[in-house]
């Protein structure tokens, strides 16, 4: 969870111990529980409101679908399955041929291009 381990983890346990002491540290933590159960309840009420004001079409939405590096994975690998879907097509004669390079075969090696 965010990159923080064990260690980094009682790390962060003892320095709250110093800071806030003993006694306070269990009510810090009660606030805490209390503020993460209510961020993620607003959350929720928001991803509900949302979907009920978008409409039936979207019913199996995600606030997570709406950040865009989802949508573009999303996207990209649909693509990607289409393309796995479709049977190889032939190739056309302005199409250039590619030819494979056999095992232990060097590429050819233009010095003018390097």
């Amino acid at each position: 969870m965010f990159g923080v381990g064990l260690p980094e983890f009682a790390v962060i346990a003892l320095v709250a111990v110093i800071v806030f002491g003993p006694d306070r540290l269990p009510e810090l933590a009660r606030q805490a529980g209390r503020f993460v159960r209510q961020v993620r309840n607003l959350a929720n009420n928001a991803q509900t409101q949302l979907r009920d004001e978008l409409g039936p079409e979207y019913s199996d939405l995600k606030l997570t679908d709406l950040d865009p590096r989802v949508a573009i994975r999303r996207h990209i690998l649909d693509a990607m399955e289409d393309d796995d879907d479709q049977p190889a097509r032939r190739r056309t004669a302005l199409e250039p041929a590619v030819e494979l390079l056999g095992p232990g075969e060097r590429p050819p090696f233009d010095g003018e291009a390097t």
